[in-house]
């Protein structure tokens, strides 16, 4: 099927609406994302409220654009550092690497996704598909090592509903070698990820922690030895 080509009007709309994302982005970085202002962003841009609102009616609207972007923009990162044709344990390195590197490179973005909540604002089930992204890029190193047999025998444990469906089917899929046990240790990997990001991003890891990209590594393949990579 041939592609459409996009419209003038419709040019115009994804280009203005990169300016206003832009521009909320610089927002983020000087007042934070409870501070965020559709007017002041108006104002930077030379529009009337009321034309920008046509984009985005909320600042919660808007929020929500920043955030499935940020997560888009994390999860590309992840993927394009996979290379399914390197050992496991380098795959998942590899992943966790560039995770960190983009946090670095955008701090104020990290901030918006895995720091303290927007004070009134929830954001919507839209959000899930593109937070997940950096889920199914380390579940598919699981999963693949799965398959290849490059896991340890698991202890058979069972713990029904521990772990939803929806974690399930991020972290690996469905495999003998992948039971609760594993899965559970895989989730505990994947939050402590961003614990350990947040840590360093955060200034916690301040006086503890003498050299972060040593740690870094060290303690992302403490994670990986967890899953039995």
């Amino acid at each position: 099927m041939a592609v459409v080509p996009p419209t003038a009007r419709e040019r115009v709309r994804a280009e203005l609406t990169a300016e206003i994302t832009a521009a909320a982005r610089r927002q983020l970085a000087e007042v934070g994302a409870a501070a965020l202002s559709l007017r002041a962003v108006a104002r930077e841009l030379g529009m009337a409220s009321s034309a920008l609102y046509r984009y985005f009616p909320s600042r919660d609207d808007l929020l929500t654009r920043l955030i499935i972007d940020g997560y888009d923009a994390l999860g590309a990162a992840a993927e394009a550092a996979d290379d399914p044709a390197a050992p496991p344990r380098e795959r998942w390195l590899a992943v966790c690497r560039a995770v960190r590197a983009w946090a670095r490179e955008h701090p104020h973005e990290y901030a918006l996704l895995y720091g303290s909540p927007v004070p009134g604002y929830a954001a919507p089930r839209d959000t899930v598909p593109a937070a997940s992204r950096v889920g199914v890029a380390l579940g598919r190193v699981l999963g693949d090592a799965a398959r290849a047999g490059a896991l340890p025998d698991t202890d058979g444990e069972r713990d029904p509903g521990l772990v939803s469906e929806e974690a399930v089917a991020v972290l690996g899929g469905e495999h003998p070698a992948l039971d609760e046990a594993v899965r559970v240790r895989a989730l505990l990997a994947w939050s402590a990820l961003y614990g350990t990001l947040s840590f360093e991003l955060f200034g916690h890891f301040a006086g503890s922690v003498q050299d972060a990209d040593r740690y870094f590594d060290r303690a992302m393949g403490e994670l990986a030895g967890l899953i039995g990579l």
